[in-house]
């Protein structure tokens, strides 16, 4: 073997390594500031459904979780700046979302729901909530639900960067209600001591033109390869009893619903 076919070929073992240790981590973007699904701990670690999930799925897929905590509107952009690999933070499968980044299949799926002081009635959101301050996380579905099928009918749509900000707004009166996932609102608001007072009412809000197919995990365009090897993971641990034994430390219903 001559000098130059010597370089080729320790060029190759080198592209080979370094393919392999690529496909031996997954850079997961993740909000932790949405429990149940995603939160810091008093020690400052994080926790949640999403966060267990995600670990499972990367001891299935025999790869190194590597968590990068960041808000949750800039998620996507992350993903397309290659500054990390996939999104595993409560995100909606929506058409809207298919047209900038690809999914996985579903990993959970629950309805969205107001939050308002007790003892109000809401059959009609967009006549009874004219006039009103209604409080989403911004880039969210439930932003995007408010602004196109509320805002026109007179309530005024107010965005924040997380839906806990939303919720310390409306327990102090600034809001008049809040529109998130029925599950975040009722264990992170309603059975807290800020949320005495407040209740879940209306109809369950599941538009799949804005709420699409539950939550999945969001990569980039034309990344078929994760999305088939996530898509057998999910299928694996939902097989193997370990999704369940995550969904049990959180809920105590079925998440993954239909």
């Amino acid at each position: 073997m001559n000098k130059t076919e010597l370089l080729g070929v320790l060029a190759l073992c080198a592209a080979s390594f370094l393919a392999h240790a690529d496909d031996d981590s997954l850079r997961i973007g993740i909000e932790a500031a949405y429990p149940p699904f995603s939160f810091k701990t008093p020690e400052g670690n994080v926790s949640g459904f999403d966060y267990d999930i995600g670990n499972a799925l990367c001891e299935e897929m025999k790869v190194k979780c590597e968590w990068v905590i960041q808000e949750f509107d800039g998620m996507i952009p992350s993903l397309k700046v290659r500054k990390i690999d996939a999104v595993l933070s409560s995100m909606s499968i929506t058409e809207d979302r298919l047209k900038s980044v690809d999914f996985s299949q579903k990993y959970y799926h629950t309805p969205g729901k107001f939050a308002m002081k007790a003892g109000n009635v809401l059959n009609d959101p967009r006549v009874d909530l004219k006039g009103k301050k209604v409080g989403v996380q911004r880039a969210s579905t439930y932003d995007r639900f408010a602004t196109e099928q509320l805002a026109d009918a007179g309530v005024e749509v107010v965005r924040y960067a997380s839906q806990n900000e939303a919720f310390l707004d409306l327990a102090a009166g600034r809001l008049d209600a809040t529109l998130a996932d029925i599950v975040n609102t009722d264990e992170s608001f309603i059975k807290t001591a800020a949320g005495k007072g407040f209740a879940l009412v209306g109809p369950d809000i599941t538009d799949p033109n804005y709420f699409g197919r539950g939550a999945g995990i969001a990569v980039r365009k034309g990344d078929s390869a994760n999305v088939a090897r996530l898509n057998a993971a999910i299928d694996a641990i939902r097989a193997n009893g370990k999704y369940q034994q995550v969904m049990a430390r959180y809920f105590a219903f079925d998440i993954y619903g239909k």
